[in-house]
């Protein structure tokens, strides 16, 4: 393998580069490791449903255990509040995920390419030339200021080889 920072060759992949220290990662392992959206709804699916799950019973657990009870922490109730919020927008992620699924799960309605040749034709076609403005060459801007300038020197200059 050539890293493809300083191009040496014969080096390891998964290593780094002995010439420049660039990491050489291994591009097949990479490509075989392709996810699709459908691997990562199922994991958004189950993720949203284990966190809304143990926010929940977190939640219902500092209820029972300290609701109305004297000489309770409000850090307590707080604390319940949150969790139940986060069972809420974990619920709400979940319900929106399945919805997701199902839009990928139907049927794409695929553009025939023919249609599009067919609109294409009624395109008028016109020369580029009727479409570009005439050059204007009487304005022209050189790109340099000093371009072309040591063509106008008449004396050569000998420079001396000597430091």
């Amino acid at each position: 393998m050539f890293c493809p920072n300083c191009g040496k060759a014969d080096q390891t992949m998964e290593t780094y580069c002995r010439q420049c220290g660039s990491f050489l990662p291994d591009f097949e392992k990479a490509a075989k490791k392709i996810t699709t959206p459908e691997d990562h709804l199922k994991a958004n699916t189950v993720m949203s449903l284990m966190s809304g799950i143990v926010s929940l019973t977190l939640a219902m657990i500092l209820y029972l255990m300290f609701l109305g009870k004297e000489g309770t922490p409000v850090i307590i109730y707080v604390v319940a509040g949150f969790l139940t919020a986060m069972f809420a927008w974990q619920a709400q992620v979940f319900i929106r995920t399945l919805m997701l699924k199902k839009q990928l799960e139907k049927p794409q309605d695929f553009v025939n390419v023919a249609d599009i040749r067919d609109q294409s034709d009624a395109v008028e076609s016109r020369p580029t030339n009727e479409l570009l403005p005439e050059a204007d060459f009487e304005n022209v801007v050189p790109a340099s200021v000093t371009e072309n300038t040591t063509n106008l020197l008449k004396e050569e200059v000998k420079r001396s080889t000597e430091s």
